[in-house]
C-alpha cells in the first residue's frame, strides 16, 4: 500500500482522505474516492469499524488503509488531529450531538484545519427540527413518504418496508460532489470548508419528474385525475406507462421487464406484438389513456398473452434483430454481474482477499479507455496501517492565506456542454449547476423527450432542466454542427449521453469535439456503453432495475414462474414496485454516478491529466450501488430479508400500527436497547423479561418481542410516539402516507431546508428540491428549469452572431427557441 500522500494510478492521486465513517453512505463515498486513486485512511476503533459487520465489507472498504484510534481517548484524539494536519479531506457520518461531545464540530474543524475540506453526512442535516433524530435509512424513508409510494411491494394494504438504501447512495455521492467541488474551489481561494449533506435530500434526488407532477396536482385541484400508484388495489393497471413498461413472464417462465417508453419504441413494441390492427378498433380509442380499469386490464392481458407465447430465447433473438426492442431479464444481484454487457466491459472483477480468498464484485464506476479506472485493491485488515501515523511521515498542508474570504459558488467559472435526453445522464449535469457551473444543454428543436413525459406542459423535464441554459440546435445540419463546435471551444467539459455509436455518427463524439478544443474534459454516459451486445439498446430505470438485481432486492421475488394468472398479476405489481416507482429507482442512482464522474474528470484536468474515453453506464453504476448485495465470496453470510408482509427486518427495525396509522421503530443496535426499554417502561416491562435480556436472546425471540410491542404502539397516535420516543433518543417516526415529492414541498420540510424557492418561466414561483450540499463558505445555486431554446439567442450572441444571422438560422430551422 502506498504511504500517506504518495502517488497512485488514479486521477485523484495525491489526495489524502481521512475517513471517520461508520455508516453506509460514508463508506460508499470514500470507496468511490479510493477507486479514483485517493489515499483513503479509514480510522476505526481498536475492535474494528461497525462497517465490517456488513457482509459486503470486503468491497465497501476496498483500496483503503486502516488505522485504529479510540476517539473517546484523549491521546488518540491528539493522534487524529495530527493526522488531520496532513489531510485534504475528512469524511464523517457522526450525528451532530456525537460530534459536539468529542469536539469535532464543523466549526472546530474549520478553525483548527483551515485547509481541510470536511464532509459530514447525517440523516436529517445539522439544522432544523429533525437534526437530533436518529439517522437510520428506514426512518428517512418512512417520514418522507417513500414507504407509502412503495406500497405495491406488500401483499396487504398500507406502506411497505424498502430494502435498498437509496437515500444512502444519494447522500454518498452528494458528499463526493461537494468534496470535489470544494477542492476545485480551494485551488483558487487556498481555503478548505465544510460540506454538509443528508439522507433526506439524497433520497429526494432520486425522483426524475414526480416532484412537478405533484406540484401541478396541488396547484390545480380537479384539473387532473391523480394516479399516485401504477396499479389499483385489485392489481389492475392505472398508469398508461404500464403498457410501455410491461412486466410479464415468457413461455418458459422467465420474467422480463420491457422498456418501450418513447413514441418510436412503443410503435415498434406494438408491431412486434402484432397489436396495431387490434389498436385500430374503436374500443381502444385514446390508447394508452384507456378510461376504465376493465379496458386497461383487457389490454394488459393481451400483451401478457403475446409475450407469453414465446420463450426467453425467442425474445432474445427478436431483440437482437430489432434495435427498437428492449427487454431485460429479472436477475439477482450476483447474477447481474454475468450480464452480457457487464462481461463485455469487464465490469465484474475478482479481488483476492488475504483471509477470504476470491471476492467477486463490480469494478470501478468510471472506466477509461475500456478499462477500470484503477486496479482495485483488497480491503485492509484492522489497524494494518497504524505505522502511517508516524509524525515523521506527515506533512502539514499550507495554511489559509490572509485576505477577503470568497463566498462564490464552488464551480463558478466552470462551463459544461451537455448532449443528452431524459434523466439519468442529464441530471448529473444538473447537480453541477447547483454547485455553480454553467450548463449549456443542446436540445433538438422539438426539445428533450423528458419535457413531455407528464401531461402538463414542461412538468416532465422541469427537474432535470434546473439551472441550465437551453440552446436548440439541429446539429444534423452542417451549420448547426459548426455552432456546436464553437460552443465546445468555450467549454471546460462535455457530457455526451447518446447510446452506442450515435454520437460518433453525428460527429459530436469525444474525438470530434477534442479536435476543436484539445483541452476539453469529456464524460460519456448511456444505458449500456459505447459498444458491446447491449450498447445499441435504450435503457430506462425499470429495465436497469431488473438487470441489476435492484427490483428483486426490493420486491424479494425469486423470479420463478407464476402458477396462474392471478399470481402473475400480483407478482407483476410487486416486481414493478421493486424497480419502477418514480420516487426511488435506477435513474437517480445513475445520475449521481454521472455527476461524480464529471467532477473527477474536471479535477483530473485541473491537475494536468486528461481522462480519455471516460465512461459511466446506467447498468454499471447501479451495479456499483448494489455492492452491498452483489459482492460474493465463499463464506459470505446470507442476505437478511424483510418479513413477508414487508413491515421490516426484525422487531426493533420495523413498522408498527399506531392508533391512526403506522410508526417505524429503529433501535436495532444493542447499545440502543437500554434507551428503548426505559422509554417504554411505563407501558411494558422489557427489562424483566428474560427472553429479551441480551441481543442474542432478543434475536431468538424476535416474534415474541414483536408481539409484546404491538399492543403498546396501538395505544397512541403516530406523532405522539414520534415525539415521545425521539425526545428520549430512540429512533421512531411516523410513517407518512403521502408521496415524498409532495411531502418535501410542504411547509415543515421547506422550513427545515429540504426545499427552496425558485422562479420558473412555466411554474412561476415554486418550491424545488434544495441543492444537495450546504457549504460553510461557498454559496450554491437553486435555479428553476427553462423552456426549449430559451437561451438560444443569448448564447449565439456570445459566439459573435448578429441578430440577422440568428434570424436566418431560425428561418432555416437550424436553431429554435428565443
Amino acid at each position: 500500500m502506498p504511504e500517506v500522500g504518495s502517488a497512485s494510478d488514479g486521477p485523484l492521486a495525491g489526495l489524502v482522505v481521512v475517513d471517520l465513517s461508520t455508516t453506509l453512505p460514508g463508506a460508499q463515498a470514500t470507496q468511490f474516492l479510493a477507486d479514483c486513486g485517493a489515499d483513503v485512511i479509514m480510522v476505526e476503533p481498536p475492535d474494528g469499524s461497525p462497517l465490517r459487520e456488513h457482509a459486503s465489507w470486503p468491497a465497501l472498504l476496498r483500496g483503503k488503509r486502516s488505522v485504529t484510534l479510540d476517539l473517546h481517548d484523549d491521546v488518540d484524539l491528539v493522534r487524529l488531529r495530527i493526522l488531520l494536519r496532513s489531510a485534504d479531506v475528512m469524511v464523517n457520518t457522526m450525528r451532530p450531538t456525537t460530534a459536539e461531545r468529542i469536539g469535532l464540530t464543523n466549526g472546530a474543524l474549520s478553525t483548527a484545519y483551515p485547509q481541510l475540506v470536511v464532509a459530514t453526512i447525517t440523516g436529517w442535516g445539522s439544522t432544523g427540527p429533525f437534526r437530533d433524530y436518529k439517522g437510520w435509512e428506514a426512518l428517512v424513508m418512512a417520514k418522507t413518504g417513500v414507504m407509502h409510494e412503495k406500497r405495491g411491494l406488500a401483499p396487504r394494504p398500507g406502506p411497505a418496508f424498502i430494502t435498498f438504501a437509496y437515500a444512502s447512495w444519494g447522500a454518498a455521492h452528494a458528499a463526493v460532489q461537494g468534496v470535489l467541488a470544494a477542492l476545485l474551489e480551494r485551488e483558487t481561494s487556498g481555503r478548505g470548508q465544510v460540506v454538509e449533506t443528508n439522507l433526506v435530500t439524497g433520497m429526494g434526488s432520486m425522483d426524475p419528474y414526480n416532484w412537478f407532477y405533484e406540484m401541478v396536482l396541488e396547484r390545480y385541484p380537479g384539473a387532473f385525475e391523480p394516479m399516485d400508484a401504477a396499479y389499483d388495489d385489485q392489481s389492475r393497471p392505472q398508469a398508461y406507462l404500464i403498457f410501455a413498461l410491461l412486466v410479464c413472464p415468457t413461455k418458459d417462465g422467465r420474467w422480463l421487464q420491457f422498456a418501450q417508453v418513447s413514441p418510436k419504441l412503443i410503435g415498434a413494441w406494438l408491431a412486434e406484438l402484432d397489436l396495431l390492427e387490434e389498436l385500430a378498433k374503436p374500443k381502444w380509442q385514446g390508447f394508452p389513456m384507456l378510461p376504465t380499469a376493465e379496458l386497461r386490464t383487457e389490454w394488459w392481458d393481451m400483451m401478457i398473452e403475446r409475450v407469453g407465447a414465446r420463450t426467453l430465447a425467442e425474445w432474445q433473438q427478436a431483440m437482437e434483430e430489432n434495435p427498437d426492442l428492449s427487454g431485460e431479464l429479472f436477475r439477482t444481484p450476483e447474477d447481474s454481474l454475468d450480464h452480457p454487457q457487464t462481461s463485455h466491459e469487464r465490469r465484474a472483477i475478482t479481488v483476492i482477499d488475504p483471509d477470504l480468498g476470491p471476492v467477486r464484485q463490480p469494478s470501478t464506476l468510471i472506466h477509461v479507455d475500456g478499462n477500470p479506472l484503477t486496479e482495485v485493491r483488497p480491503a485492509p485488515r484492522i489497524g494494518e496501517h497504524n505505522s502511517a501515523l508516524s509524525v515523521a511521515e506527515l506533512v502539514d498542508r499550507p495554511t489559509t492565506p490572509d485576505g477577503v474570504v470568497p463566498d462564490y459558488p464552488p464551480l463558478k467559472g466552470v462551463s459544461v456542454l451537455e448532449f443528452g435526453s431524459m434523466f439519468a445522464g442529464p441530471y448529473g449535469a444538473t447537480l453541477l449547476a447547483d454547485l455553480g457551473a454553467r450548463v449549456i444543454k443542446v436540445e433538438p428543436l422539438a426539445g428533450d423527450n423528458m419535457r413531455n413525459l407528464v401531461a402538463f406542459p414542461e412538468a416532465g423535464g422541469a427537474k432535470v432542466l434546473q439551472g441550465k441554459e437551453s440552446v436548440a440546435i439541429d446539429f444534423t445540419k452542417p451549420e448547426g454542427l459548426e455552432l456546436v463546435y464553437e460552443l465546445a471551444k468555450r467549454c471546460d467539459i462535455v457530457l455526451q449521453c447518446f447510446r452506442g455509436k450515435a454520437a460518433e455518427r453525428s460527429r459530436i463524439d469525444e474525438a470530434s469535439l477534442r479536435a476543436v478544443n484539445p483541452d476539453l474534459a469529456f464524460v460519456t454516459t448511456s444505458g449500456y456503453g459505447v459498444d458491446g451486445p447491449f450498447a445499441h439498446r435504450a435503457a430506462y430505470a425499470p429495465s436497469v432495475g431488473a438487470a441489476s438485481g435492484l427490483a428483486l432486492v426490493d420486491s424479494h421475488d425469486t423470479g420463478e414462474a407464476p402458477v396462474d394468472l392471478d399470481d402473475l398479476h400480483s407478482r407483476a405489481v410487486r416486481l414493478h414496485a421493486g424497480g419502477a416507482v418514480p420516487a426511488v429507482q435506477s435513474d437517480g442512482i445513475a445520475a449521481h454516478g454521472v455527476g461524480s464522474a464529471l467532477l473527477v474528470a474536471l479535477y483530473a484536468k485541473r491537475h494536468g491529466r486528461t481522462l480519455t474515453n471516460a465512461v459511466t453506464t446506467m447498468l454499471g453504476t447501479v451495479q456499483q450501488a448494489m455492492i452491498p448485495y452483489n459482492t460474493s465470496y465463499a463464506t459470505r453470510p446470507p442476505h437478511m430479508a424483510a418479513d413477508d408482509q414487508f413491515f421490516g427486518m426484525n422487531a426493533l427495525y420495523r413498522m408498527y400500527r399506531a392508533s391512526d396509522g403506522y410508526i417505524f421503530l429503529a433501535a436495532p443496535l444493542p447499545r440502543e436497547w437500554p434507551a428503548l426499554a426505559k422509554a417504554l417502561s411505563p407501558y411494558v416491562d422489557l427489562h424483566a423479561d428474560e427472553r429479551f435480556v441480551d441481543a442474542q436472546s432478543r434475536a431468538a425471540h424476535d416474534g415474541e418481542l414483536t408481539a409484546a410491542l404491538t399492543p403498546v404502539f396501538a395505544t397512541k397516535t403516530k406523532l405522539e410516539w414520534e415525539h415521545e420516543l425521539s425526545d428520549q433518543d430512540v429512533g421512531c417516526v411516523e410513517v407518512v402516507e403521502a408521496n415524498s415529492e409532495l411531502v418535501l414541498q410542504t411547509d415543515p420540510y421547506f422550513e427545515a431546508g429540504y426545499a427552496v424557492e425558485a422562479v420558473s418561466p412555466i411554474f412561476e414561483q415554486h418550491r424545488r428540491l434544495a441543492p444537495l450540499c450546504r457549504f460553510s463558505r461557498s454559496r450554491t445555486r437553486a435555479d428553476a428549469g427553462c423552456t426549449v431554446g430559451q437561451h438560444t439567442d443569448a448564447v449565439l450572441r456570445e459566439l459573435g452572431l448578429s441578430g440577422d444571422r440568428i434570424a436566418e438560422l431560425r428561418s432555416k430551422q437550424i436553431v429554435g427557441g428565443n
